[in-house]
């Protein structure tokens, strides 16, 4: 059957696969869907993730990182159910979020395993246990509730399916389990049916149950049914059944009738079963799907078989209902989500042909309103109506397909029927039975409302639209408006009568609605007319609906000037005000004129409100000169200041300050240039500087920075106000740093008096001019003394100060300073007293005040500077009574003392507190020795030195150098630039040293000497001191110097010292000795102390003499003397010696390198006794296993196996590896056959060519890189059964496979290989790189197994490969197998087409072009089937129709010469009505002289070349094509050639048709002509009629006259009087309306015009002229405040209709 014809109509919707989700996550465990809303699939590792498909945009999938055995959508929302299994549990752990909000609505921990869930309803979920059934709601926080136990029957079932009914009262649980054993393959399927009322299960066998709703004719209420699949084996015979039974059928009333049916399994699907059921409410069809693939159709009413088809070739396992297509959704394991729809266009024409069931088309009709059962529809009524069995009819006609029953002509029919005395009628049974069944159409609806008016009964009539049961009109709403105004115009609502709801609006002074209602059906009333209604009546309404307008999408309607000048007429100030500050919000500069208008009307008329509205700031465009004006004679001078814009204007109205808020002033000199402000404050200053001084210096505060401090100094200096300077330099002087600003204000507090701040500021500020500031102030004389005080002590004028005060005789201000204000500064007063020559009792009287506060240094300074000291005597005496220990006061008494020589050398040993350089200092000219005693009780080495020095005081230099001991000072005085250094070096040798007992000084002067590399003078002190039997004769110390010093300054006197001295460090001298090359003097002190070792190694490394060493050695017999030998020995290669040395030494530390030098010289013999001593000694791993490799390079292969069974440390897998290397291959063996290396001892064997040992050895191993060192040696020694044994062992091993495979390719082994890889097919751990590497060998050297190889194992096998490799090959039928099996349906088909002779199959190329992603593949293939097989391209162009352009197929055969080969095609795609498909299909009819089909091609697919198909068949032969000629020019508008046509056939009906259609009078009275001049006077009176519209009274009523056909003419005339008496009436009735309407306006200008005048005579002066365009709004009177704070007008929403 064609696809186009069939009546399920099956579509991929989408694919999964193509959506990146692999192959091996589609399954039943994976994927969910729950509705046909999304599809979510679950997957596992490596993702980890959940993928969740909205089908209304399948290529946007949302995937989440999420973790889950399982994972359900809900059916409506987003909102996602997640089930995971609790670690080392059986229970499970459920969460339920919401995806938009990204939040968890609920979750719950069962305490049993849950093996199956899904949504019943979108707020509940069904969880299926072990052994419970539980609901979950999604509401609330209620958690799982028990609903049933599961029944005996489906235990150890695995459940597939969990459904409720409708009303939720019935439950279905539906499982499989293995089949009978007499035939397991057929899965058993078990249902519980379980009933929410009765609390009661009933067990049933079925593998797919649904539940749904259904109306049974005479029962109100829906019926639940379930119908139920089943497929069981009895006695060996197979029984497959669908049940449809009503569930709690109600008593009394009408039930469901069981039904059953049987369910057709072709035989190749004798073990499917249903797997899935679906009912759809759309149509009441029952789909029945099964796990293979086939589905099923059934009418759910009678269970009558509709449709059988297979719908996949692969397993389907998931289904869901698609309620708004009346279909489902089906996912089969390829991944597709097939959408199965019913084809409403053939399922009517296939149940009544094919199934040749007419009375179930017309129910299918019925229910879904579907096309193809007219015909038998109206026969049927027609039947019925005969039988007289109305009631049946009515309701045939209530339920006819498409309404084609409901026509005027039913109703007319119902109509004509006579009524019987006692019975309904007719016509209300008809119209009964359409209101029971759902909405009456928009004629039957005025049919039977006249009806009922006519009875009165107008209360059917509102139940009738409350219940929608009736389609309003503008005629119906015509007739109920002469019962009920009210219901009519919701009948107008209804039916969108806009100018009738606006005609009843009005009527009932309802304006508000007019406007939403206009809004909402986009109609334009009069809006002016309407708000010139609403004035006269309620202003405060027309405010609020002109607000309306002005806030219409698109602007207002009416200008808002003349809405303002309506307002303004009828002198409604305020409503206008308010409407205009509402409109104006904008402040757009368009409404310039607007916002000058509300300003002046409200300036002339409410001046307050006024000032609110530019308080409010909300306008910017308006006339500001105009309005400045207004404000200024309104009495706001603020206003008008802000909007005046000339200086003069400013200045004239500014001096009102009386009548100005001042700091709105202020804040309006903000407002001002700079020049404009000082104009202006020179004004106010002019005016009246005494009342505007504060406002002026308030503005010269808050505007400095604009105006200049200079600027606004000025301005106060020009009018000598110091009062107004001193305020405003006050307010500034904080912030300012400028010199002169604090000088300016100085000077104005001054001279004001204010002496309390002039005092403040000298002594807080810091930027005045001191200089300045003193003299002005010394200048003023101020009484208070204290501001030049203030400037002076800070800024160091106490000279001057005091000078001042002491001559201005202001003595006591003197005092107070130095005692209160400052004696820090009392010297500088001294000395200043003592230069204007004041008495010496006031000084020190001034001095003693002070006392311990005055400080002495300066003081003592300026008096000294003065040679006025002795005037301080008995202040110092006195502090020093006092106990002071100033060293400044000690300083100025010793100075004193020695001046007066009152037995100064006690002062200066005995005081503490002096300082010893300035007494000293005080002491070098009076008295050098005076100077040293102070210099040396400070320690004053620089000051003594140069004293005694210049005085040539030597000897106590050298004294005080010596005691000193300081490192420092010994470096001055022996520095070589110092002129006396010889004399002090005299003096310390022979005074100063040899006083000393103390050692430490010695020692101290010896480094000196050291330091200053004096090592003659050195030597000479030592000696004197060390050889001289003094007392440090035996020091230590001493004698290591003295030995030192004689090493780096006369060697030759070393040996001597040597055997002199006995006292002295040995071991360190000698190394000193060492490193300055007195190797001779070195070894004779090592050998004098008995250091053996140290001697040994000077003969070693200095004299290098290895035979003095040997012999020294032998003398003194030292185990570490031999040692040193020995490494001597071993660095100059005497490898022998060495270890004998070694071995004399026992010593085993250096056997690293006595080791390697062993083997560089190998001289193994002498190194297994070593190392035989060594291991004596330590235990150390390279020891033992250099003992091996030295066995073995001796060949003492039993040694080695002794000694590696003993106890030892060797490292036997370095030594073995070792041994490997160097190819001792023999000993290696022993090492790793006892340490069981087995893969090493596998190379070793290999090496050995000991290859079954070797296979041993890496079976043990058992390693990868051994197996394939042994099988590559094997295969080399074409040992080909041992390397199978290990390649098998390798190629479990994918990384390795590779290097197999081509190791035995590069040497030719392909039959071995082969062999290799059949045996490893077998494997437990083969992989898909054996079974492709097989795949790649058979192509290249087994081509016949090939196939056959890529059947059994396509699953198995790496296809990209396999394609590469048979592409190469050229094995065509196999590369499109893998091709298929990879989706890669272009190549496919690409190549079953290049290579058709081996790979081209019918069946199997079908398959893959309704897959393919190019559409170019499409018309190939139309090609390649017209030239290799064109009798089977109608089979590929059916399975193509939805895929393929239509024009091009018919180009392509029509090319090709060939489009009655396709014409089945072409008919089952004219559904599309294609051009091309259409004219190549006519023609096909034309040749074929099918004139019934070609009519019938014309009528219901017109895109065609119309003109050039009726110019072809216009003079076909046959009677009919030159009818459809005819018919043709009709349609195409050539009325003319039509009727020509027409008349020519005497098809006189067809030719009055044309006419009447063509709406031309001069086509139709030629016709008329015709008729008369050929006689036909049946013909004349028929076409009057049916062209009555376009023939003229007067030319039928002549030809009829002239022609004696008058009797024929008369029916037509008196139709034609009748119909223009009634429209003369109506022109008559018109007429008077516009005579009325024409009255009725000329009386509301009149009124109008009255109105105006009045406003005009109303109006203030002030105003404009009224006709200014604008909107209003309005306050209260005498209203002050913001305007933004009025009330919102509005309309409240219109109450729905």
């Amino acid at each position: 059957m064609a696809a186009a014809s069939a009546p399920i109509t099956m579509k991929e919707a989408l694919t999964l696969t193509s959506l990146g989700i692999n192959q091996q996550f589609i399954t039943f465990t994976h994927v969910t869907m729950e509705s046909d809303k999304y599809i979510c699939v679950r997957e596992t590792s490596p993702q980890n993730s959940v993928v969740i498909i909205d089908t209304s945009m399948p290529l946007q999938p949302l995937r989440r990182p999420i973790t889950a055995d399982s994972a359900l959508m809900n059916p409506t929302s987003r909102i996602l159910a997640l089930k995971a299994q609790i670690p080392g549990t059986t229970q499970d752990h459920l969460q339920i979020f919401n995806i938009e909000l990204k939040t968890k609505i609920k979750s719950h921990q069962m305490p049993e395993q849950v093996v199956f869930w899904k949504w019943i309803t979108p707020k509940m979920l069904g969880l299926v246990t072990q052994a419970v059934v539980y609901h979950w709601s999604l509401e609330g926080d209620s958690e799982p509730v028990r609903v049933f136990d599961r029944a005996a029957n489906l235990s150890g079932n695995q459940i597939i399916n969990y459904r409720c009914d409708p009303t939720e009262k019935w439950l279905v649980l539906i499982g499989i389990a293995p089949g009978a054993p007499e035939r397991p393959q057929l899965v058993k399927g078990s249902m519980q049916l379980f009933s929410v009322d009765q609390q009661r299960s009933q067990a049933l066998e079925a593998h797919a149950a649904c539940f749904t709703s259904f109306k049974v004719p005479g029962n109100d209420a829906s019926s639940i049914l379930i119908s139920f699949a089943t497929k069981t084996i009895s006695g060996g015979q197979l029984t497959s059944k669908l049940h449809v039974i009503e569930l709690g059928a109600q008593p009394g009333k009408a039930g469901f009738t069981k039904k059953q049916a049987d369910l057709f399994f072709p035989p190749d699907f004798a073990d499917d079963f249903p797997v899935a059921m679906q009912v759809s409410q759309k149509y009441s069809l029952i789909y029945v799907i099964t796990k293979l693939g086939l589905l099923f159709v059934y009418d759910l009413d009678t269970a009558t078989a509709v449709y059988r088809n297979r719908i996949s070739p692969d397993p389907i396992f998931l289904t869901t209902d698609c309620p708004s297509l009346g279909g489902f959704y089906a996912v089969n394991r390829r991944g597709q989500v097939l959408l199965a729809t019913v084809n409403e266009a053939t399922i009517v024409p296939f149940v009544s042909g094919q199934l040749n069931n007419l009375e179930l088309a017309i129910n299918l009709a019925k229910r879904g309103n579907l096309p193809g059962a007219e015909n038998l529809v109206v026969q049927r009524f027609h039947e019925l109506f005969s039988q007289m069995k109305y009631k049946e009819a009515a309701e045939l006609a209530a339920e006819s397909p498409q309404a084609i029953l409901r026509t005027p002509d039913t109703v007319a029919k119902f109509q004509s029927v006579p009524v019987q005395a006692g019975q309904t009628p007719p016509l209300l049974q008809y119209f009964g039975t359409l209101l029971t069944k759902g909405k009456l159409n928009a004629f039957e609806s005025l049919e039977l409302s006249r009806l009922v008016v006519n009875q009165n009964k107008k209360n059917l009539l509102e139940n009738w639209l409350a219940e929608d049961k009736l389609e309003c009109s503008e005629e119906l709403g015509d007739l109920v408006k002469t019962v009920d105004n009210d219901l009519a115009l919701k009948i107008y609502i209804k039916a969108r009568a806009t100018p009738k709801v606006v005609a009843a609006f009005a009527e009932r002074r309802e304006f508000d609605k007019i406007l939403i209602y206009s809004k909402q059906v986009g109609y334009t009333p009069d809006y002016l007319f309407l708000l010139q209604t609403i004035l006269r009546s309620d202003p405060q309404g027309a405010v609020n609906f002109a607000l309306m307008l002005s806030q219409m999408e698109g602007g207002c309607p009416v200008d808002y000037n003349t809405i303002t000048d309506l307002f303004l007429q009828r002198n409604l100030i305020r409503e206008a005000t308010s409407f205009l500050l509402d409109v104006l919000k904008p402040n757009l500069a368009e409404h310039a004129m607007l916002q000058t208008k509300v300003l002046e009307i409200n300036l002339v008329t409410f001046p307050n409100v006024a000032d609110a509205i530019l308080a409010n700031g909300m306008f910017s465009h308006y006339d500001r000169p105009r309005v400045a004006q207004l404000c200024e004679k309104a009495g706001l001078y603020m206003r008008a200041l802000q909007h005046y814009t000339e200086l003069p204007d400013i200045k004239r109205v500014i001096i009102n300050t009386h009548a100005i808020e001042p700091q709105a002033l202020v804040e309006f000199f903000g407002t001002l240039s700079r020049d404009w402000a000082l104009e202006c404050m020179k004004e106010l200053l002019l005016v009246n500087m005494r009342g505007n001084l504060q406002i002026i210096v308030q503005v010269a505060k808050e505007y400095s920075e604009q105006l200049g401090v200079d600027s606004c100094v000025k301005l106060f200096e020009q009018f000598k106000s110091y009062e107004g300077l001193y305020f405003f330099l006050g307010s500034y002087l904080s912030s300012s740093e400028d010199p002169d600003i604090h000088f300016k204000y100085i000077e104005a507090a001054a001279k004001t008096g204010q002496l309390k701040e002039v005092e403040r500021v000298t002594r807080e500020s810091n930027f005045y001019d001191p200089e300045k500031t003193k003299n002005f102030l010394m200048e003023a004389k101020l009484p208070d003394a204290r501001p030049l005080i203030n400037v002076c002590d800070r800024f160091g004028f106490v000279p001057d100060l005091t000078h001042y005060l002491y001559s201005n005789n202001m003595l006591r201000y003197i005092e107070g300073y130095v005692q209160k204000v400052n004696p820090s500064n009392a010297p500088l007063v001294v000395g200043q007293l003592l230069d204007d020559d004041c008495p010496d009792d006031f000084i020190k009287g001034l001095i003693l005040s002070v006392r311990s506060l005055l400080p002495v240094e300066p003081l003592v300074a300026e008096c000294e500077q003065r040679n006025r000291l002795r005037l301080l005597t008995q202040f110092l005496e006195h502090l020093v009574s006092e106990g002071s220990q100033d060293v400044h006061v000690h300083n100025a008494l010793g100075k004193i003392i020695i001046d007066t020589n009152n037995n100064p050398e006690h002062f200066l040993t005995t005081n503490p507190y002096y300082d010893s350089r300035v007494v000293g200092k005080y002491c070098e000219k009076r008295d050098p020795t005076l100077a040293v005693v102070a210099y040396r009780r400070g320690q004053c080495d620089e000051e003594l030195v140069n004293v005694t020095n210049k005085n040539s005081l030597f000897k106590l230099q050298a004294r005080y150098v010596v005691e000193r001991m300081e490192p420092d000072l010994w470096a001055k005085v022996l520095d070589p630039e110092n002129p006396f250094r010889r004399q002090l070096i005299d003096q310390v040798v022979s005074t100063a040293l040899p006083e000393s007992k103390n050692p430490e000084q010695v020692s101290a002067t010896v480094k000196a000497f050291m330091t200053a590399d004096l090592p003659h003078e050195l030597i000479e002190l030592l000696e004197k001191i060390v050889l001289q039997n003094s007392a440090f004769s035996g020091n230590p110390n001493l004698q290591n110097l003295l030995i030192l010093t004689a090493i780096k300054a006369d060697k030759s006197r070393v040996m001597d010292y040597i055997n002199r001295l006995d006292n002295f460090d040995g071991p360190a001298v000698g190394e000193i000795a060492v490193g300055s090359e007195l190797y001779e003097e070195a070894f004779a002190i090592f050998k004098k102390f008995n250091l053996n070792v140290q001697a040994v190694n000077v003969l070693l490394d200095n004299i290098r003499s290895i035979e003095r060493a040997v012999e020294f050695a032998s003398r003194v017999e030292e185990d570490e003397v031999w040692s040193q030998v020995a490494k001597a020995q071993l660095k100059e290669g005497l490898v022998s010696d060495a270890i004998d040395s070694f071995i004399c030494a026992n010593d085993a530390t250096e056997f690293l390198d006595v080791i390697r030098a062993a083997e560089q010289a190998r001289v193994y013999e002498d190194l297994v006794k070593y190392l035989l001593m060594v291991r004596k000694k330590i235990k150390e791993p390279k020891v033992d296993s250099e003992l091996i490799y030295a066995y073995a390079k001796i060949d003492r292969l039993g040694e080695i196996e002794e000694f590696i069974v003993q106890p030892n440390v060797a490292n036997l897998q370095s030594a073995g590896d070792r041994l490997f290397d160097e190819a001792l291959y023999e000993a290696a063996k022993i090492i790793f056959t006892h340490i069981s290396n087995w893969a090493r001892l596998a190379s070793t064997l290999v090496k050995l060519h000991q290859f079954q040992g070797a296979v041993d050895a890496a079976r043990k191993a058992n390693s990868s890189k051994t197996w394939k060192e042994v099988c590559f040696a094997c295969v080399d020694a074409e040992e080909f059964r041992l390397a199978q044994i290990c390649g098998l062992n390798i190629i479990v091993q994918v990384d390795d496979l590779e290097e197999v495979s081509d190791y035995y390719q590069n040497r030719g082994r392909f039959d071995e290989l082969i062999t290799l890889m059949e045996s490893g097919l077998g494997l437990e751990r083969a992989h898909m790189g054996i079974f492709t590497e097989l795949g790649t060998l058979y192509a290249r050297y087994r081509p016949e197994k090939l196939m056959e190889h890529l059947k059994l194992f396509s699953t198995r096998i790496n296809i990209p490969k396999l394609i590469r490799v048979c592409d190469e090959q050229q094995h065509w039928k196999e590369l499109t197998y893998l091709y298929i099996q990879y989706d890669e349906y272009d190549n496919a088909a690409t190549t079953i087409m290049n290579h058709s002779p081996e790979a081209w199959d019918h069946m199997q190329f079908k398959d893959v072009s309704v897959k393919v992603a190019n559409v170019e593949l499409y018309y190939k293939a139309v090609h390649f089937y017209l030239d290799e097989h064109p009798d089977l391209i109608n089979d590929l162009l059916n399975v193509l129709a939805a895929r393929v352009d239509h024009t091009r197929v018919v180009d392509i055969l029509r090319k090709a010469g060939h489009l009655p080969l396709v014409k089945p095609y072409m008919v089952a795609v004219q559904s599309s009505n294609n051009a091309s498909v259409n004219e190549a299909l006519n023609e096909l009819y034309i040749e074929e002289e099918d004139y019934d089909r070609l009519r019938e091609s014309i009528d219901m697919h017109d895109n065609f070349d119309q003109i050039s198909m009726a110019q072809r068949v216009e003079k076909h032969e046959l009677l009919e094509f030159r009818r459809i000629a005819a018919y043709i020019y009709k349609k195409a508008g050539r009325w003319r050639q039509s009727v020509a046509l027409s008349k020519k056939d005497n098809l006189y009906k067809d030719a009055m048709e044309t006419c009447s259609q063509s709406g031309d009078r001069e086509l139709a009275e030629e016709l008329l002509t015709f008729f008369v001049d050929q006689g036909k006077k049946e013909c004349f009176a028929s076409c009057l009629f049916t062209c009555y519209d376009l023939i003229r009274a007067d030319v039928a009523l002549e030809l009829a006259w002239m022609n004696n056909m008058v009797d024929f003419v008369f029916p037509y005339l008196l139709q034609f009087l009748r119909e223009y008496t009634g429209k003369v009436d109506e022109l008559i009735k018109d007429k008077l309306d516009k005579l009325h309407e024409v009255k009725s306006k000329e009386f509301e200008e009149k009124e109008l015009v009255t109105q105006q005048n009045m406003y005009a005579q109303l109006l203030p002066l002030a105003l404009p002229a009224p006709p200014m365009p604008g909107m209003g709004g309005g306050f209260e009177a005498g209203y002050v405040g913001n305007p933004t704070g009025m009330p919102v007008y509005g309309m409240p929403p219109m109450p729905p209709y």
